[in-house]
């Protein structure tokens, strides 16, 4: 499944940020790129995305993101091609930014969507590293 996983996430490359968007080709935020790769691989969503604003609660401290992410995918301790990596971007922030592991090793990298640069296949180099909260594969089933 991983395969399928980082195929789909590839074919989203280019599609423009736009913020709680889910639309491959005209827009998607990092999460809906995770929703929109469920939905071609596993199918429909597991449960509805309530509204949500780019800071994730940063200023209540809530890991709202992390809290869905341990409630609707698998925890994984090692990477794997396609998991989704969750990161914190400064460090004692709350966790708010997703990415799909598109390579490992020498050439680790990922695809994710954020502001001003849209979807894109960026190496996982150490400052990206250094920002992972925590990894996790799809469910086998959606």
């Amino acid at each position: 499944m991983s395969d399928a996983i980082v195929k789909a996430a590839r074919s989203w490359i280019g599609t423009p940020y736009h913020h709680q968007a889910a639309t491959r080709g005209a827009g998607c935020d990092c999460l809906g790129l995770i929703r929109g790769v469920w939905a071609e691989v596993l199918g429909a969503l597991p449960e509805a995305v309530p509204p949500y604003v780019p800071d994730w609660d940063e200023p209540q401290g809530r890991e709202v993101l992390l809290a869905a992410c341990r409630r609707l995918l698998v925890a994984k301790p090692d990477a794997g091609l396609g998991d989704v990596i969750v990161f914190r971007m400064r460090a004692g922030s709350v966790a708010k930014h997703l990415g799909i592991q598109s390579q490992l090793g020498s050439n680790a990298a990922f695809i994710h969507s954020f502001q001003g640069h849209g979807v894109v296949e960026s190496g996982l180099t150490a400052p990206w590293q250094r920002r992972i909260a925590a990894r996790f594969a799809f469910p086998t089933r959606g």
